[in-house]
Formats: structure tokens, sequence, C-alpha cells
């Protein structure tokens, strides 16, 4: 009974989001095809593995399956950056979440720019043994599609194409060195001329050739999106530029904008986004007369669907079994080090007799082997890592993959940006404002070393939201060197570190807005710290980092000379 109510419940639901949720209409082609039955293709993107927030697959699956007792004919598509975002992609790379996808019942889906992230191999691997396929008609390997570049399916009765199209900007939103030969040569890409032209054509000569196929309807599945940094391969651009699509279900953005607007011959296109996470569920319909209608169904709830429904189904099980694997998983041995790596005082107890955090004020050596990490998994100049982002110790000993994801919980994922020296110093003296008291904003960091002169007054000034504004005084940070070297203000320095505070401004480093990004969010930080130790370092923390208060990188002198 309880499910019967469950499924009622969320029959109800889908049937009144419908209802509300069209949006715009394309008109019949003249000589329409002998149709059978409306077409709805649902569509996801931007999952990162939410697979059990929001709708939740478990949700998912009641609605295509609420949806196919309608009588209408119903096919699944992903539109990229399924497969990274949380531990259940990390401790699997990915592999979990195509699995996932293959119960799930998906039919096609295309590469989103974090689909790369657990390196090629490992992608195209996976895309190979996949039980649904992946299409792209700009990934391409010299020049060589690597995927086909569309896919048709007969559906209710019509021959429907999906197109596959990935943003340029995947090369540096996932690591540039996966795209590389062994000699550092790109050899994977995405047809990313300054122009956008190749990407149009790209897409053009998919259209037309599903066209000559006999395509009735061409249904573009993008990962564009609609962020200004991705000119000139947004999806407005792409439509704008391109004739003979009738629908584009984009990503990558996590918008869930709901457009029509004109192609290249002054024909509607409808585009149609729905977010991230399942919080919604895009659809599109194709009704007995040909008319196109697009949009989301939202879940705006707290609680996930699955979990306040108390929906059972074949993917809640699914789901539930993937994560009992994911809590086995988590426990192995994947490292050991030689040495405790810390975020506290070495000796120092507080008046409860408990450590006395360290991290946020002072260089410790977990400090130092993260933001190594951030450096060498980048080749960046210079990484910093807030000390408010180092949580927890890593225990001499065995390390299980548990030990490390407790280090970084807040899945930030490592850029790359090009700076001036003076950025480094403001933001040094930014983080060092505090000592000796703690901030979270504290830089520990790699490839730099410097002085606090902690006698000096704080002479940073903050707005009124609390960001840097500038410095009045004399610098507590002095003898500031890159690479052995003084630190020249007007030099370009390349520095690593995660979306948060280069990206974001967190913790008010407001410095480093519009600074050039060289590699967009291409890993999460947890993966970062896994495959510093598993790969750089051979799965071993020697006794380099074995000194407690880490290797001098950050000296604080207390007094005046």
């Amino acid at each position: 009974m309880k499910r019967f109510l469950s499924m009622l419940l969320l029959a109800a639901m889908v049937f009144t989001l419908f209802c509300g949720a069209a949006f715009a209409d394309d008109a019949p082609a003249e000589e329409a095809p002998a149709r059978t039955s409306d077409v709805v293709i649902l569509f996801t993107s931007d999952v990162h593995c939410g697979i059990d927030q929001g709708f939740g697959y478990a949700g998912l699956e009641g609605v295509r399956d609420y949806l196919a007792a309608q009588g209408n004919d119903v096919i699944l598509v992903d539109d990229g950056d399924n497969i990274q975002g949380e531990p259940i992609g990390t401790m699997t790379k990915g592999q979990a979440l195509v699995d996932l996808m293959g119960q799930m019942g998906y039919s096609i889906a295309i590469p989103g720019n974090h689909e790369f992230d657990y390196g090629m191999d490992q992608f195209l691997a996976m895309a190979e043994k996949a039980k649904f396929d992946y299409i792209s008609c700009n990934f391409n390997r010299e020049g060589e599609l690597v995927f086909q570049p569309y896919v048709i399916r007969d559906l209710g009765g019509a021959k429907v194409a999906f197109v596959g199209v990935t943003t340029p900007k995947t090369l540096t939103s996932s690591t540039p060195k996966y795209f590389q030969d062994e000699n550092g040569e790109f050899v994977y890409g995405f047809f990313q001329d300054e122009t956008g032209e190749a990407l149009y054509a790209a897409v053009q000569k998919a259209v037309d050739d599903a066209r000559a196929e006999g395509a009735d309807y061409v249904v573009v599945m993008g990962h564009l999106g609609n962020e200004l940094e991705c000119a000139p391969w947004k999806y407005d651009d792409v439509i704008s530029n391109v004739s003979g699509i009738d629908v584009f279900l984009d990503g990558h953005s996590h918008d869930t904008e709901q457009v029509v607007m004109k192609d290249k011959d002054g024909k509607d296109v409808v585009r149609s986004a729905c977010g991230t996470k399942l919080a919604c569920i895009g659809w599109c319909r194709i009704d007995m007369e040909g008319k196109i209608t697009a949009g989301v169904y939202t879940w705006n709830n707290d609680a996930p669907l699955p979990e306040m429904l108390g929906l059972q189904n074949k993917m809640s099980k699914a789901v539930t079994a993937a994560k009992a694997a994911l809590d086995k998983k988590i426990k192995e041995v994947v490292a050991s080090s030689a040495v405790l790596l810390t975020v506290n005082d070495p000796e120092a107890v507080d008046e409860n007799g408990r450590p006395i955090r360290m991290v946020r004020r002072a260089e410790t050596n977990l400090g130092d082997l993260c933001a190594d990490a951030y450096r060498f998994q980048s080749g960046a100049d210079v990484a910093f890592v807030n000390g408010g982002g180092v949580r927890a110790n890593i225990p001499a000993g065995k390390i299980t993959l548990n030990d490390i994801l407790k280090v970084h919980p807040f899945g930030n994922a490592m850029c790359v940006i090009e700076v001036k020296g003076q950025q480094i110093l403001d933001a040094l003296e930014w983080g060092a404002r505090k000592v000796p008291g703690e901030n979270g904003g504290f830089l520990q960091v790699s490839g730099l070393s410097y002085e606090i002169h902690s006698y000096i007054p704080d002479p940073c000034k903050a707005d009124e939201n609390t960001m840097f504004a500038g410095i009045e005084g004399e610098r507590r940070v002095q003898n500031v060197l890159i690479g052995g070297e003084p630190i020249d203000p007007e030099a370009t320095y390349t520095l690593a570190s995660h979306d948060y505070m280069l990206l974001n401004g967190g913790d008010g480093y407001s410095m480093f807005a519009g600074a050039p990004v060289l590699q967009d969010r291409v890993k999460l930080d947890n993966q970062v710290l896994i495959d510093y130790i598993t790969e750089t370092l051979g799965g071993v923390i020697g006794e380099e980092y074995e000194d407690l208060t880490g290797e001098g990188r950050i000296v604080i002198v207390e007094e005046a000379p």
C-alpha cells in the first residue's frame, strides 16, 4: 500500500508539472510522417553523481514509467557531467555511475567536460562497455571523430536524430594532459577555433547528414551552457549559426532557462536546460501533430523524492546497492604513510587537554602535503590551500580512502589561473592578517616560502562584504621567494588552488577576480590528494613530510629585529 500511495503521489505531481510547463510550439512539416504516439524525451544533465538527490534515479524511473503508461514513446538521454562530483564517482573512477546509467535505461549520452576527469583511457574504456551510446560531433583525435556524431531513433512513428556536441572549454575545464600525447602535444580536441566557425560547421554537418539519412526531427544534445566565458561556443552561438535544429537540450552551466530563439535561417528553435543534481528532470514532447514543447519537472523539497515518498523500485535498490559498495570501498587501504600528518600543534593542548589546531595559523606537514598535491597535479608555479579546507589528520601507517576523503570533504575543484606577483603578495597578506589568531583563509603553500612579521599590525582593508579591499600601511608578509628567487610583483606566475578561492572569492580573496583561467575545475580536491599520494608518491607518504611543523615554508617572526 505504501508503494502504491507513493506512486500515486508521484503520478499526480508529474501530471501537474507537465500541464504547466509547455512554453513553445513548432509548426509541423507539410508532409508529416505517419505517427503512432507522442514522443517524450526525458533528459538529465550535470547529475554530478547526485543519484539519490532531488528526484534521484528512483524518481526518474517513476516519472519515465508514468509517462510510458500514458501511451507516450519515452526515451531517456543525458547531456554530460554525470560521473564526477561526489565520492562514488571518485572512488570508482566513474564506473559506478556508468553502470547505474545502464540500469536506468539511458539510450544516449554525450561527454561533458567532467567525463574526462579520470583520464582519457578510463573514459574511453567505460564508453566502449556502456549499455547506451555516447555521441559527439566535435570530440576528435587529430581531426577524426571519436564517437558517432549522431544517432537516429524510431520513436512514435517518427525518425528522431540526436546530435551530440561538447564544449571546447573541456580542454581547460578537465585536466589538459589527458588530451595530450607523451610529448605534451594536444592530440584530442573539440574543434575549438577562436571564431567558433569550426564548431558550427561540425554541428551543421551532423544535422545535414542526419536529415539526409531521413530524420524527421533533429534534437541537439549539448554540453555548452550560457556562461559568457564559454563564448563563442555557447548554446546561442551555435543555434544562431546553424540551421535545421528543432530542439536544443543543453547542459554545463547548471541553469534551467527555457528559451525559444531563431536559428541561422530564422526558424524557431526550442532550447531547454534542467539544472544539476537531479533537482529537475528535463522533458521535450513531440506530439502527434508535430508540435514541440519542452520544460522541466522540478522537485523543490529539501528531502529527496525517494526518501520523502518512501519510493521503492528497481533504481532505488540499485542506488542503495551502489552506495553500500562505496561504503565498503572507502574502507579499503590505498596507501601508507611513514609519518603522522596533522592539522594540530605537535605538542600544545588547550585547557581541556585537547590538541590545538594550527593549520589555520601556521604551517603544518599536512598543509604542505595538500598544497604540494595541487602544485604537482596541476604543474603550476605556486599552489595555495586554505587552512579551513584541511579538516582531518592522516595517521601514520595504513591509509584508507576514507582517511583521505575526510581531509577535503567540501567537493571544491582544482583550478589554475595566471596572476601577477603582486596578486600573490596581496593574497599572502590577506591570509596572514589574523596571525597569531586563526583564520580559515590562512594559506598553506607549495613552490613558495614567506615570512609573517606578526608584530606588525594587520594592514589589510576589507569592504562592506568582508572581501579584500587593499593594503594600508606596512606589510606583515616579507621575504617571499618563488622557486628560491625573490618574487617579482610585475612578473606573471601560474597559481593552483580550488574554485572556492580562485573563481568564487571564497574567504574574501577578491584579488583574483578576472584572472585568466588556464585550468577550470579539473578535478575534485579529494581526488587531487588521492592522485598525488597514489601516483606521484607511489602510494607512500615518506619522511620528507616527517616534521609536523612542515618544511619551513612559512616563518613567523614574532618580534621586530
